[in-house]
């Protein structure tokens, strides 16, 4: 399941309702006390209510409405959940969607009291003919009598079935967006939330300004999630355990009332055994990890550029793993000011670490930032821009429309000394086309070394057109002012770039563009390297290999589901930068294509 969009209303700053939408990385950007930090807290009450507690102060003060109201969509919904014993179903067989593969979740906190009470609600589209409503407050005998009364052929036995027979019996089941309250115990509600939350992302909110205290450590270390998202990947293996738990339990309970019944009837009959298991949090508390240093000294003792070097590298090696184990379970990393105590080396690993995690399909990174620095390093379709309007009340802006604003505010400039050397701007398709490219020029050098050094050479600058991030934005509206040449390298699977190219011949600086011969850029990966980092079988010369890769790697790892293609090419990328060699290059490409492409930018610098 992955977080779709939040809305919040009378939260803290936050009096009228406000809504945003989160991609697998998401960047909220303003002035400090602007409402940033506020959405991630907000987050972190919805999912939690630990880290951030809500409190009776948290009730927008301009107003005397004392309910804070969270709202969650949800998307990737779970092919099925189990609600009772075997019974099986789904979100939107139970109507429990308010559109498709969108689950709808309102959290309505009472401020009024000094600790705030919480109601939870399903927003769904739900049937509101006669009994149709009420079916999943229904217990199983009342259903068993609408069955007969209604003369259903399905079984008298498993909610579900017999729900989704009584609908269907219907004509005309009057769907209305309608709140659905599954804190209260009636019956399957009650259940289907309980299993729905074992499907919600863990949510981890890292903070920049915590207090460290000797109980506190994990507020700034990440082991605390680190333990989080290892149960939380080992669902089916402690759910085996919880079964086998109740079951014995369970059989001992019975065997004890059936010894009772020989004792007293009675008594016996007013007695049902009932078994209560341990919610995720509990399982949680169970285990501990600390991080010592050689000396003892515990790691919330030490500085805080220290602790957050550990962060740095939590998030690299988490983005490590996540490419090279399926895991099922969504994780929401949550990171205010990552820039804080961090060198700008780090910074930038940091950055690339959040831009690998968002991109493997589990995970989703949500970032707040007020640093110049940090702005120009992300991708701009990810900018969430916090302001105020004209009456002084937040906003959240989202779009390119948006990035002069961010601009004007934070004052994000370009490396003007290094803009001055600027001769050559290679374009291409993607992040991912810059890895290709950086590769091949690397694996060239191996035995050319009078080629252009696209890695070191002040005078080239690599640009992608898709996806860009907000530096090449700045970068660009400076460079367009200088007599810089283009080259325009794309892939051959889109036959509109042709067009580019073509306008490009009709310059007269020595601008140029080509389209690769092979299908696309991974047709030129040696399937041995492939076969070094990932242990399967692709045959490169054949059209769609991101596609051909996702198939097999997917089928090999157990992924849940088919891995998408953008997902696939970042893998890929691991095996440009790690596995691809001169004598590789060679014999994917024997017509020496790609080494004429940096030939002749080597011409174009003077």
């Amino acid at each position: 399941m992955k977080l779709k969009s939040i809305t919040i209303k009378n939260f803290r700053c936050y009096q009228n309702s406000i809504s945003v939408d989160f991609d697998d990385i998401t960047t909220f950007i303003g002035k400090n006390d602007i409402g940033k930090s506020t959405v991630l807290e907000a987050l972190e009450i919805f999912f939690n209510n630990d880290i951030v507690k809500i409190t009776k102060e948290d009730a927008n003060v301009y107003t005397d409405n004392k309910d804070v109201v969270i709202i969650c969509d949800f998307c990737d919904l779970p092919n099925e959940i189990v609600i009772d014993s075997d019974s099986k179903t789904t979100l939107g067989k139970e109507f429990l969607t308010i559109q498709d593969d969108t689950l709808r979740i309102k959290k309505i906190f009472d401020c009024s009291k000094s600790k705030p009470s919480v109601d939870t609600f399903i927003i769904a589209n739900h049937p509101q003919t006669e009994f149709a409503g009420s079916l999943l407050e229904m217990k199983e005998k009342e259903l068993q009598k609408i069955v007969k009364e209604r003369n259903l052929d399905v079984k008298l036995k498993g909610n579900p079935q017999m729900r989704q027979a009584i609908w269907n019996s219907y004509s005309d089941l009057k769907l209305q967006e309608t709140e659905i309250n599954v804190s209260k115990p009636k019956e399957d509600a009650k259940r289907i939330w309980e299993n729905i939350e074992k499907y919600l992302p863990v949510y981890a909110l890292f903070q920049s300004d915590r207090t460290s205290t000797d109980s506190d450590d994990e507020v700034q270390t990440p082991m605390k999630y680190a333990i989080a998202t290892a149960i939380a990947e080992a669902t089916a293996e402690i759910g085996a355990i919880q079964n086998k738990v109740q079951e014995r339990a369970m059989e001992i309970a019975n065997n004890t009332l059936s010894v009772l019944k020989n004792l007293d009837a009675r008594v016996a009959n007013e007695i049902t055994p009932q078994f209560d298991a341990p919610n995720q949090t509990k399982w949680n508390s169970l285990f501990n990890v600390r991080m010592n240093t050689e000396d003892g000294i515990p790691l919330n003792k030490r500085g805080s550029g220290i602790r957050r070097m550990i962060l740095v590298s939590f998030f690299k090696a988490e983005a490590d793993r996540k490419t090279r184990v399926s895991t099922k379970k969504d994780v929401i990393y949550a990171i205010e000011e990552p820039e804080t105590s961090m060198h700008p080396d780090y910074q930038e690993i940091i950055i690339n670490s959040f831009k690998n995690l968002a991109s493997l399909g589990n995970s989703q990174v949500i970032l707040t930032t007020h640093s110049p620095n940090l702005s120009k390093e992300l991708p701009a379709d990810s900018i969430r821009f916090v302001t105020r309007d004209a009456n002084g009340f937040p906003i959240i802006k989202k779009g390119n429309n948006i990035l002069p604003e961010i601009v004007k505010t934070l004052g994000i400039l370009p490396d003007l000394e290094s803009i001055g050397k600027v001769q050559v701007i290679v374009c291409v398709e993607g992040p991912t086309d810059v890895i290709a490219i950086k590769s091949f020029n690397r694996c060239l050098h191996e035995r050319y070394n009078d080629l252009v050094n696209i890695e070191d050479d002040k005078r080239v600058v690599i640009m992608p057109l898709g996806g860009s991030i907000l530096k090449h934005w700045v970068s660009q509206n400076y460079l367009s002012k200088l007599d810089c040449k283009e080259v325009h390298i794309y892939d051959r699977d889109v036959p509109n770039y042709g067009d580019t190219i073509d306008n490009l011949k009709k310059r007269s600086d020595g601008s140029w563009g080509v389209q690769t011969q092979k299908y696309e850029i991974e047709n030129y990966l040696h399937p041995k390297a492939i076969k070094e980092v990932y242990d399967v079988e692709i045959d490169t010369t054949q059209n769609n290999v991101p596609e051909n890769f996702a198939k097999a790697i997917s089928e090999k790892r157990e992924f849940d589901g088919r891995m998408k293609s953008n997902r696939a090419k970042i893998y890929l990328s691991k095996v440009f930068e790690e596995a691809m060699t001169l004598d590789y290059l060679e014999e994917m490409d024997t017509c020496g294509e790609i080494k004429q492409w940096f030939e002749d930018i080597t011409k174009m610098l003077h």
